[in-house]
């Protein structure tokens, strides 16, 4: 998988549905209602995010590998 940047990541997450609730320092935090609950995932708004940080977004969004290739 490319390495992405924090902005990359908001953008393919808002392709998905996810919008923008709030931002913290670096971190912007995404949500998606899906039903009846809500899907939060947090987002660091770095150039580069390490290895494991697209993995765990993709985990949480619930989201394939795909959509972030």
């Amino acid at each position: 998988m490319k390495p992405l940047s924090g902005r990359e990541v908001c953008s393919i997450l808002i392709k998905h549905g996810f919008y923008n609730v709030r931002q913290k320092g670096s971190h912007v935090i995404m949500q998606k209602i899906v039903f009846d609950s809500t899907i939060t995932v947090p987002v660091p708004m770095h150039k580069e995010l390490r290895e494991g940080t697209p993995r765990s977004i993709i985990r949480q969004s619930g989201l394939t590998k795909r959509d972030f290739e």
